[in-house]
């Protein structure tokens, strides 16, 4: 996995898996994480294969996913290398 389109997906299906489709709604869980919604679905499209991989996720918006998910980024990149 070190094509960074691989990696980027990668992060999304986790996220997507682990938390976007446990929550609520995706806007349930954009608002609880302090994040735009359009960012959630964005994540959800690209952990399906419906949008295009060239989004680049901000280290903020990971660290606001993290913390409301009380992950640390260590763990975090821990789990998605495994």
């Amino acid at each position: 996995m070190d094509d960074e389109k691989d990696i980027i997906i990668t992060i999304c299906k986790y996220i997507y898996t682990n938390w976007i489709s446990q929550a609520e709604s995706q806007r349930e869980f954009a608002s609880r994480c302090g994040i735009e919604e359009s960012t959630a679905r964005r994540i959800k499209n690209i952990a399906l294969g419906t949008s295009k991989t060239d989004y680049n996720m901000s280290l903020r918006t990971l660290i606001r996913i993290c913390k409301k998910q009380e992950i640390s980024l260590e763990d975090f990149f821990g789990n998605i290398k495994s």
